[in-house]
C-alpha cells in the first residue's frame, strides 16, 4: 500500500513533528510535508498551541503548488474550529490530490471526521503509515484523549543494587552528567513534573529544566497530603507550582498560596491524596505527560495503584549496600505469582550509565 517514497516523506514529517517536542502542549506534536512532482513543495510543524497547525504552515509555503499534491501528515487533519480553523477544510480548498496520515486523531472532536471531510471532497486518503512512531511521539496526548489522564512516566536514578539514596538520605549524585542531562530532556518534554513532600523536605529541589534549552517550563506538582510544604521551599521561587493535598487546613493552604503556589484540595483516600483522582484532575487541565521524580514512598504508591505507564531507570555502575534506600515502597511478597512483571522496550548506554525503559507487561504499547 505504501511505497518507499511514502515512507521517506512520512519519516521527514515525523522529524518535523519532533521539533515541537518541548513546546506544543497541550496540543499534539504534528509534522507535515507536501510533495508535488517528486519534490517537497512545502513543510511545517505545529510549534505552539494557538498558532497555525503543521498543515497550514506547509500549505502557506507550498502556495499554488499544493494543488494536486500529496500531503504527508503525522496526525489526522483537524475538522473542528478551535483556536485555529480546521486543517481538513484548508486542504480541501487547496485542492490537494492525496493525503497520507500516520494515525487517526484520538480526540473525540475529530476521530475520523477530518478524514471523512477529505474523502467527501474526492481526495484520496491513506492511513497508518509509521503509525507506531506517530503514537509514541504523542503518547501523552493519546492517553489523555482515550483514558482521560496523562501518560505517567516514572524516572529513577539507582545503583546497580537498586538503591536510590544512602540511608541518611544523601542521593547526589548517583548517576553521571550525561544521564542527568538525559533526564532533563524528559522534564522538558513533560507537561508536569511530579514529586512527593518527602523529596521536597529532604532535597529542596527546583525540578525545573536546566540542562537543555527550552522556552517552556513544566508545571511542578507536589503530593503533600498533610500540607507540610514550607513556604520557603525553592520550588516557590520559580515557575508554576501546584500542591495537591488531602488537608483542609485553611491556614496552611493560605500561607502556600501567599507564597505563590496553587493548592488543590482533594477528598482524602485513606487519609492521603487520591492519586487516581489527582491524575484525572491533571488530565482536565490539559496535562499530556507527567514525569515522576520522587522517593520510594510515592513511587511505591503509584505502582501499587497501577498508575505507572512507563518506567525509565538509570542504573549507575556502583553499589550502595543493603541499608541504602530502595526504589519502591512495596509490600513483601510471599509467592512469585504476586510479582509485578514489566516488559523492556529499550536499553541504552547514556554516558557511563545504563538507561532502561519498561512498561507493565500487560500494556498494549
Amino acid at each position: 500500500m505504501f511505497s518507499a517514497v511514502d515512507h521517506e516523506y512520512m519519516a521527514q514529517a515525523l522529524r518535523l513533528a519532533e521539533k515541537g517536542l518541548y513546546t506544543t502542549t497541550p496540543n499534539p506534536r504534528v509534522g507535515c510535508v507536501i510533495v508535488r512532482d517528486g519534490k517537497v513543495a512545502g513543510s511545517g510543524w505545529h510549534e505552539r498551541a494557538g498558532e497555525p497547525h503543521a498543515e497550514i504552515h506547509a500549505l502557506t509555503q507550498a502556495g499554488k503548488l499544493a494543488q494536486g499534491a500529496t500531503v504527508y501528515v503525522t496526525l489526522e487533519p483537524c475538522s473542528h474550529h478551535g483556536r485555529t480553523p480546521p486543517c481538513a477544510e484548508a486542504l480541501v480548498k487547496a485542492g490537494v490530490g492525496r493525503v497520507v496520515v500516520a494515525m487517526v486523531d484520538p480526540n473525540p472532536q475529530v476521530a475520523g471526521e477530518g478524514l471523512a471531510q477529505l474523502q467527501q471532497a474526492g481526495i484520496q486518503t491513506d492511513i497508518g503509515l509509521l503509525e507506531k512512531e506517530a503514537r509514541d511521539l504523542n503518547i501523552g496526548f493519546v492517553s489523555r484523549m482515550t483514558c482521560g489522564r496523562p501518560w505517567l512516566r516514572l524516572k529513577i536514578a539507582a545503583s546497580l543494587d537498586g538503591k536510590t539514596a544512602l540511608n541518611n538520605g544523601v542521593s547526589q549524585w548517583i548517576t553521571g552528567a550525561a544521564a542527568r542531562r538525559d533526564a532533563h530532556r524528559l522534564r522538558a518534554r513533560s507537561c508536569a513534573v511530579l514529586t512527593g513532600i518527602g523529596t521536597v523536605l529532604a532535597d529542596d529541589p527546583m525540578l525545573n529544566v536546566r540542562e537543555v534549552e527550552t522556552t517552556r517550563q513544566p508545571l511542578r506538582v507536589v503530593v503533600d497530603s498533610g500540607l507540610r510544604m514550607p513556604p520557603t521551599a525553592k520550588m516557590l521561587l520559580a515557575e508554576e507550582l501546584l500542591v495537591v493535598t488531602a488537608s483542609s487546613d485553611p491556614a496552611k493552604a493560605g500561607r502556600l498560596r501567599e507564597a505563590g503556589a496553587e493548592v488543590l484540595v482533594l477528598p482524602p483516600l485513606d487519609g492521603r491524596v487520591d492519586l487516581a483522582r489527582m491524575l484525572d484532575e491533571l488530565g482536565k487541565r490539559g496535562i499530556n505527560e507527567i514525569t515522576v521524580e520522587a522517593g520510594r514512598g510515592l513511587n511505591g504508591a503509584l505502582v501499587r495503584q497501577g498508575l505507572v505507564d512507563e518506567f525509565v531507570i538509570y542504573f549507575a555502575p556502583l553499589l550502595l549496600g543493603d541499608r541504602a534506600r530502595g526504589m519502591f515502597d512495596l509490600p513483601e511478597l510471599i509467592a512469585m505469582g504476586e510479582r509485578r512483571e514489566l516488559r523492556l522496550i529499550d536499553v541504552a548506554m547514556v554516558g557511563r550509565d545504563v538507561r532502561m525503559r519498561a512498561v507493565p507487561a500487560d500494556a498494549k504499547k
